[in-house]
């Protein structure tokens, strides 16, 4: 069986590992069809995250097949999953207020516990949901990223003629830009690269996209901040309007804060971290099935496992959208 190791940051391997035994009670074990790489599995690689831990197996966008399963197990074999790569415990005080995105105990797959880059994998059954016959792969393996901006649009009012404005155009600010606009939304994207711009043009024409200096003294009814800068978010702050909210997506250790402007215009900040299980999940997964969400242009390459290296290389370039790796029908290193 193949798996990825990150054995320290910078020292990945692709390697054959021993066959997984049978999963027990209510687990099952997945085959994995196609894993995303995302922003997190960068920082992991680069050792940028105090709280990972090595070595781990990365990966926690997940799509895959269960071929075994559990005397507990609700599941059929043959069911296509994804999964939810951040466990919950279920008894502390923000699992039982049902945010069980903050869990106190949460543990990350690809972070601080293996991850799914392997061929196969065995995981508890209820981190897993079922994915409808008629979503096709590679919209599927989309559904954990884009569960995060379902999230977190939750947290605002945004409808037709709503004005919002999408601070960084990685993935997750596409995804973003996207939602807005299905949603009704007049939609500006803003980043410091024109190439990511050019980019974001494929979602949809009447779509707007600017340079930071080209939206000054501009105000927006919500800002979305999707690039985890400290400027970024100071810039962000500045595009709300007075009574309007920003949403914050992506993670920087610190920002400051125009207090005075904040309370004076009665500006909402959002923090927003993951999603919701199953519910953020489920939504995301109807969104897909649309055929209106035009989701397909967020997904730069598919590339086979054995190609890792090159994939890597090209999702920290920024010189591409999601990068995705294919794990069907690799036999040997």
């Amino acid at each position: 069986m193949l798996e990825l190791l990150l054995k320290n940051p910078f020292e990945m391997e692709l390697r054959e590992s021993k066959s997984l035994p049978s999963p027990i009670g209510d687990e099952v074990k997945i085959k994995l069809i196609y894993g995303g790489i995302c922003g997190t599995d960068l920082s992991v690689y680069k050792g940028g995250l105090s709280y990972a831990t090595y070595p781990v197996r990365p990966g926690h966008e997940l799509l895959g097949t269960i071929i075994e399963a559990g005397e507990e197990a609700q599941y059929q074999l043959g069911t296509r999953v994804v999964v939810l790569p951040n466990t919950f415990c279920g008894t502390c005080v923000k699992c039982q207020a049902g945010k069980t995105n903050i869990c106190v105990n949460k543990k990350s797959l690809g972070i601080n516990i293996d991850g799914g880059f392997s061929e196969e994998f065995v995981i508890s059954s209820k981190y897993v949901l079922p994915v409808p016959d008629d979503l096709p792969d590679e919209k599927a393996v989309l559904i954990e990223p884009f569960a995060v901006v379902v999230h977190a649009l939750k947290k605002v009012e945004i409808q037709k003629g709503t004005s919002v404005a999408v601070i960084g155009c990685g993935n997750e600010g596409k995804l973003a830009v996207l939602l807005a606009n299905y949603l009704g939304a007049d939609v500006t994207a803003i980043d410091i690269q024109p190439m990511k711009l050019e980019k974001v043009k494929e979602l949809g024409s009447n779509i707007r996209t600017a340079l930071p200096k080209e939206v000054r003294g501009e105000t927006f009814d919500v800002v979305i901040e999707a690039a985890g800068t400290k400027s970024s978010i100071e810039d962000g702050i500045k595009l709300v309007t007075s009574g309007g909210a920003m949403v914050m997506i992506g993670i920087t250790q610190e920002s400051s804060l125009p207090v005075a402007h904040v309370v004076r215009s009665e500006i909402t900040l959002y923090g927003s971290i993951i999603y919701q299980f199953p519910d953020d999940y489920v939504q995301t997964i109807e969104y897909l099935r649309n055929e209106a969400f035009h989701v397909e242009p967020v997904v730069s390459k598919i590339l086979p496992v054995s190609a890792y290296k090159q994939a890597y290389e090209n999702a920290f370039s920024g010189d591409y959208g999601k990068i995705i790796l294919d794990f069907r029908g690799e036999s040997k290193v």
